[in-house]
């Protein structure tokens, strides 16, 4: 048996060597974090502390923020301390916790099944809404969405990582991402990638059907409704959580191109980054421009904060 040496930590190669790129690398994604963290957090403090927003669809919202905080934190938050630090390495059990992303993204999209739901209640069955989303039934569901997308990482993940990698350890990104950290184990590693790509197309496909079939029967109830302002009303209530639906796809669809590739390029590190830090800017921005109570909800902060200014 020959002897082998395992990698204890690995190199992120990162967007650039050069000090001056590095730094505008850092000022962007510090850009980026402070957009996706000031706006999901100030979500979930008006979600949290204004009664008028105590309801299914808004506990959905603030469980979607925190999902995004915490997913753009995972991959973003050391690539910035690696630009400003000028450092590359990061150690094989940071690299393990980074692969928390997966969960936060999976988990998210299982809310997003959720809210399409909830939409599909308030739309063709308005009477049994209440009913049906109460507290409890609120709270498992959300409980679920975070448990499924718990499990997805650790079969897709654990599936992975126990692996023996001995060497190179360069990773051609920016953050531990899967498909260039298995390029470096020292195995055969097609079976894993098998399975990676079965589970995640059974679990989104899972996904994507239960939300296809729900704006199904909303598009049949919502053409049914008489008055121009009664189907305006019911498209306006699904528009935002059609349109991150849409996004969440696209990033998927543009994801799994990437991961297709068979040499690195400057498409393999643009993209994974454009899937970080854009979804937990956009999504909170979606929902809040064409919502009436959470642009209500804002101004009466801006109104107390400036009498509280005006007061001091």
């Amino acid at each position: 048996m020959t002897n082998q040496t395992f990698v204890t930590e690995f190199r992120l190669l990162g967007f650039s060597d050069i000090t001056e790129l590095q730094i505008l690398h850092f000022l962007v994604f510090l850009f980026a974090y402070m957009a996706a963290f000031m706006g999901n957090f100030l979500i979930i403090v008006l979600v949290t502390f204004n009664q008028h927003l105590h309801s299914p669809m808004y506990f959905f919202l603030k469980n979607m923020s925190f999902l995004d905080l915490c997913y753009i934190s995972a991959t973003v938050l050391k690539s910035m301390v690696n630009a400003i630090m000028h450092c590359h390495s990061i150690s094989f059990h940071s690299c393990f916790l980074q692969f928390f992303f997966i969960m936060f993204g999976t988990a998210d999209l299982a809310l997003l099944t959720v809210m399409a739901y909830d939409c599909y209640l308030a739309i063709c069955s308005p009477l049994r809404y209440r009913t049906v989303m109460n507290t409890r039934a609120c709270v498992q569901m959300a409980a679920r969405s975070w448990l499924s997308g718990a499990l997805y990482s650790v079969l897709h993940v654990g599936n992975s990582f126990s692996l023996p990698f001995c060497g190179p350890n360069f990773v051609h990104q920016f953050f531990c991402d899967l498909p260039p950290l298995l390029q470096l184990s020292c195995s055969d590693t097609q079976p894993n990638k098998v399975h990676n790509i079965v589970l995640a197309l059974c679990y989104g496909f899972i996904c994507f059907t239960l939300i296809f079939v729900s704006y199904i029967h909303i598009f049949n109830s919502v053409v049914r409704i008489p008055s121009a302002e009664g189907r305006n009303k019911a498209f306006s209530t699904c528009l935002p959580h059609l349109i991150v639906v849409s996004l969440f796809i696209s990033i998927g669809f543009f994801m799994y191109m990437k991961q297709n590739s068979r040499a690195p390029s400057t498409q393999d590190m643009v993209v994974p980054a454009l899937c970080a830090i854009v979804p937990p800017i956009l999504n909170h921005i979606i929902y809040s421009l064409r919502n009436k109570e959470i642009k209500a909800a804002l101004r009466k902060v801006k109104r107390q904060g400036w009498n509280m200014a005006t007061y001091f």
